[in-house]
Formats: C-alpha cells, sequence, structure tokens
C-alpha cells in the first residue's frame, strides 16, 4: 500500500465518483465524523458522483439516500440500492422477488442453527430494518474473540449460505452479490455508467474484509489506515492507505484527492 499522497493528479482528475463503505471508514463508534461529513459534502461540491456501500441494513441505506449528499445508497453488502430524488424514491434489488423468497428460507435456516449451535452469537441490533440478510454482532455492542468469528463464519457458510464479515458485523448472505456487483447495480440504474468499463475512474474507499471484493474490482482504492487490522482478509489490499484513521482518514483521503484535481 502506498500513502494517498502518492495518487497522482492525472489518475484524481479523470475520477467520476467516489465509492465508499460506512461503518469505521466514516463512523467512529457508529457515528459519522464531522470531517468525513463535510468531505463528503466537498467532494459531491466539486462535481464527484458519491455512492455510500455499506453492510448496513437497506432501510438505514433509505435514510443515507435521504438526508446524505449521496447518488444512491447500497445496502446489505450490495443487496439493493435506493435512490431519493425530489420526485420519487428508487429501489432496486440484486436478486428477484422469487429468488429472496427462496433466499429468506435459507436464512431462517442459518439464524435456527446459530441460535442452537453458536449460542455466544448475538444477532446485531439493526436487524429489524434488513431486508435480504442476518448480521450478527462481533464488534460493535459485543466483542467475539477471533476463534468465535471463525467458528460462526463455519456455521454459517455449512449451511450452504456465504459469510461477510465486516468491522462490527458477520453477515449470513444468501446471494452472490458483494460490494462491488451492488456499486455497479446502483451506478448503471441511477447514474447510467457501466463501471466495469470505466473502473479505473472511480475511487473505492474502505476499511475491513466485506470491503474484499471492491479492493478488488476498483484499481483505484484506498484504505483509511485502520484497514491494516484487516489486511489478513484481503486478498488485495487497497493501493492507497491514509495516515489517519475511521473518518478522519475518508477526510485525508478526500482531502488529497480534491487538492490534486485543483492543481
Amino acid at each position: 500500500m502506498q500513502p494517498i499522497g502518492e495518487l497522482d493528479r492525472p489518475c484524481a482528475r479523470d475520477l467520476l465518483g467516489v465509492v465508499f463503505d460506512v461503518d469505521d471508514t466514516l463512523t467512529r463508534n457508529g457515528r459519522v465524523e464531522e470531517s468525513a461529513f463535510q468531505a463528503l459534502w466537498r467532494l459531491k461540491s466539486a462535481g464527484l458522483h458519491l455512492l455510500a456501500v455499506t453492510g448496513r441494513p437497506l432501510g438505514f441505506a433509505e435514510i443515507m439516500a435521504r438526508t446524505w449528499p449521496v447518488d444512491a445508497a447500497v445496502g446489505e453488502n450490495g443487496a439493493g440500492y435506493i435512490q431519493v430524488t425530489e420526485h420519487a424514491l428508487k429501489l432496486g434489488y440484486y436478486t428477484s422477488d422469487m429468488q429472496r423468497a427462496e433466499d429468506a428460507k435459507l436464512l431462517a435456516h442459518v439464524r435456527a442453527r446459530v441460535l442452537k449451535e453458536a449460542t455466544f452469537a448475538q444477532l446485531a441490533d439493526d436487524n429489524w430494518a434488513r431486508r435480504c440478510d442476518v448480521a450478527w454482532d462481533v464488534a460493535e455492542r459485543a466483542q467475539l474473540p477471533a476463534e468465535q468469528v471463525d467458528s460462526l463464519r463455519a456455521l454459517i457458510e455449512s449451511t450452504g449460505a456465504r459469510c461477510l464479515v465486516s468491522s462490527v458485523h458477520a453477515h449470513a448472505v444468501a446471494g452472490s452479490y458483494d460490494k462491488a456487483t451492488g456499486a455497479a447495480l446502483a451506478a448503471r440504474a441511477v447514474l447510467g455508467r457501466e463501471l466495469a468499463a470505466e473502473p479505473q475512474r472511480w475511487l473505492f474507499v474502505g476499511d475491513s474484509g466485506n470491503d474484499a471484493a471492491a479492493f478488488a474490482f476498483f484499481p483505484v482504492s484506498a484504505g483509511v489506515s485502520n484497514v491494516r487490522a484487516h489486511l489478513h482478509a484481503l486478498p488485495q489490499p487497497p493501493r492507497y492507505v491514509s495516515a489517519a484513521d475511521r473518518g478522519r482518514g475518508f477526510a485525508e483521503i478526500a482531502e488529497h484527492v480534491l487538492r490534486a484535481r485543483a492543481e
């Protein structure tokens, strides 16, 4: 990983937008840091598209889409997206209604297995707002040791579901989507752009294991400095890294991008 200062002026000027994670990328202890939120507005004012891509529920993504300066918010690690304009709310899912109904049966089975066989695992307190996955708390209110997180992951995967682990949650996922495919779906539906045709024109910023697909997909990627604790879960690390952590790191990355574009 190179310091974010190594991202050069031509690359910064060619960017169309920023795709970004939320938890521990914009937030500290669950709250969006002031400098990070200001950075979003500055990036938007500079003409860059913004796509939030989070493991948080689609119910939370709707609030982000309604109140943040983003073009759309993708929730549940790529399960769907929400765009809110002054005229309408637009919601799209990665899978069909029929497939989501089938997926719900698998997730109910996973939930029952975990309840019975992993009694140490506590459901995340945001499951009430989820539509396509189930999440357990590993480092938000609870603090599970690594061996219990690994055990929970193995149990989830033994059911045929996938498991994505973020800096706060372990997710049971029934579909094949991820943050990269979810961002691509949102960009196509909301902006009319094909990310696969221009991945080098988008900067991805993240911090943990559930960002792995996006770090691999976007050639121009950056991690806030706390990503170093999750490199073991990232087959491809971010290309650049900030000196500061969490929201302050995001603000640092944004500041460098904006300064390079202005030079």
